[in-house]
């Protein structure tokens, strides 16, 4: 008997939160993508085969980057794995269906510039405004992801020590200092910070006018006003703070093993990325002030 794909999905999702315990946004992003596909295939699970999921991707491939085709399949192929063990399948049509050659991905990086400029188009003669302005410094001067810029506590600032205690990825925590510049922001806006709306939100640092946490989208939505403001002309969110913070960390020099923990990336590998940024960078200086960069033929 088939299964409805809504309730296969829903039962993936839980093997996904309280078997293999992925964070809740990893769980809801494979299922959005299962689902999509499926609201696309129009066939069930079982009898979905590799030549509908190529003719998915054919299908999307203007709209979907290599990066995003990548991520959909292995969505796909851990679904169908899932199927397989599960008995509802006997092989996992993903296998059958190449992965897009991916390049070496670089992020998007901000000059210090462009970050000050950011920070200075925050206006502070608001209790928002100095939110947001902190919000800014902690994601740049500590490199926070977005989800744990969100779920930061009061009891996790230790001014004195100069450093937050950050719960990460996997429940994974890790000490992150902070300059005084970030302090001093942290300060001023817990000074003005409202009260909570309930107990769940008493030692939440960052509060929306209703003294409800912040949401991701709300942080999204600041640096893209921000970027407006401040005429950065870039494609930039949350993440480019961190990235931005990486990489000027190394680029002054940081050890790539201090920069590792401080982003608290579990392999050094993932923090390696930072040094081709600052290769790029110096490749272009170079090439701008090349003597040969307008000639034609040698």
């Amino acid at each position: 008997m088939q299964e409805p794909v809504s309730r296969l999905i829903k039962d993936y999702s839980y093997c996904l939160r309280i078997e293999r315990q992925m964070s809740p946004n990893t769980v809801s992003s494979y299922c959005s993508d299962v689902s999509h596909f499926f609201d696309d295939c129009k066939k069930s699970a079982e009898n979905t085969d590799a030549d509908d999921i190529v003719s998915y991707f054919s299908t999307y491939s203007e709209y979907f980057s290599k990066r995003t085709q990548a991520r959909i399949l292995s969505s796909l192929r851990s679904f169908f794995d899932w199927m397989v063990q599960e008995g509802d399948r006997a092989d996992n049509p993903c296998d059958r269906v190449d992965s897009p050659k991916l390049g070496r991905y670089l992020p998007e990086v901000l000059s210090v510039e462009e970050v000050q400029a950011l920070l200075d188009s925050v206006r502070t003669d608001s209790v928002s405004g100095m939110r947001d302005k902190a919000i800014l410094e902690v994601l740049y001067g500590c490199g926070l992801r977005v989800t744990e810029l969100c779920e930061l506590r009061i009891s996790q600032i230790f001014f004195e020590d100069g450093f937050l205690r950050v719960v990460g990825k996997g429940d994974k925590e890790r000490l992150v200092p902070f300059a005084p510049i970030t302090a001093e922001a942290l300060r001023d806006w817990l000074s003005l910070r409202p009260c909570a709306a309930g107990p769940q939100w008493e030692d939440t640092v960052f509060l929306n006018r209703f003294g409800k946490g912040l949401s991701r989208v709300s942080v999204f939505n600041l640096v893209k006003k921000q970027a407006l403001l401040a005429g950065v002309d870039k494609e930039i969110s949350p993440h480019t703070f961190r990235h931005s913070f990486a990489t000027h960390l190394v680029e002054n020099g940081a050890d790539l093993r201090v920069v590792q923990e401080m982003l608290g990336h579990e392999s050094i590998l993932t923090t390696e990325i930072y040094t081709h940024i600052d290769s790029r960078t110096w490749q272009q200086s170079i090439l701008s002030h090349h003597p040969r960069r307008n000639s034609g033929r040698p």
